[in-house]
C-alpha cells in the first residue's frame, strides 16, 4: 500500500515536471526569438547573454521530465544509503520510550503552567 502511494507521488512529480517543461519551453522559445530579433536589430551581442542560463535551465528540466535524471537520482540515493549511511543518522540518535515519556511530561507541565499563568495574569 505504501509503495503504491510512493509510486503515485513519483508519477505526479514527473507529470508536474513535464507540464512545467511545456510552459518553460514556450517561454524559452519566445524569449530566444525575441532576443535574436533584438540582436539582429542592434547588433549588440550582450542582448544574447540571457540565452545561456535559460538553455541550462531548459536542459535540466527536459532531462528531469524525459531523460534519465530520475534514474541517476535513484542511483545516487542508493549509493548514499549503502556507502554513506552515517549521513542518514538522526541527530541525537533515535528516541527511546523513556525520553518520549519525559518529553510528554515536560510538555504537559508547560501547558499546565501556561494555563495557570494565563489565569493569574
Amino acid at each position: 500500500m505504501q509503495n503504491q502511494m510512493r509510486e503515485r507521488i513519483v508519477a505526479m512529480q514527473i507529470a508536474k515536471s513535464r507540464e512545467l517543461l511545456y510552459w518553460f519551453g514556450s517561454f524559452y522559445l519566445l524569449t530566444t526569438v525575441g532576443l535574436l530579433a533584438g540582436y539582429r536589430k542592434s547588433r549588440n551581442a550582450r542582448i544574447l547573454a540571457p540565452i545561456v542560463p535559460l538553455t541550462f535551465v531548459f536542459a535540466y528540466q527536459a532531462d528531469f521530465a524525459y531523460g534519465s535524471k530520475i534514474s541517476r537520482i535513484k542511483a545516487e540515493a542508493e549509493n548514499i544509503m549503502e556507502f554513506e549511511s552515517s549521513l542518514l543518522d538522526i541527530a541525537g540518535g533515535l528516541p527511546s520510550p523513556s525520553t518520549i515519556d519525559e518529553a510528554r511530561l515536560k510538555l504537559t507541565e508547560e501547558q499546565r503552567t501556561q494555563k495557570v499563568h494565563d489565569i493569574y495574569i
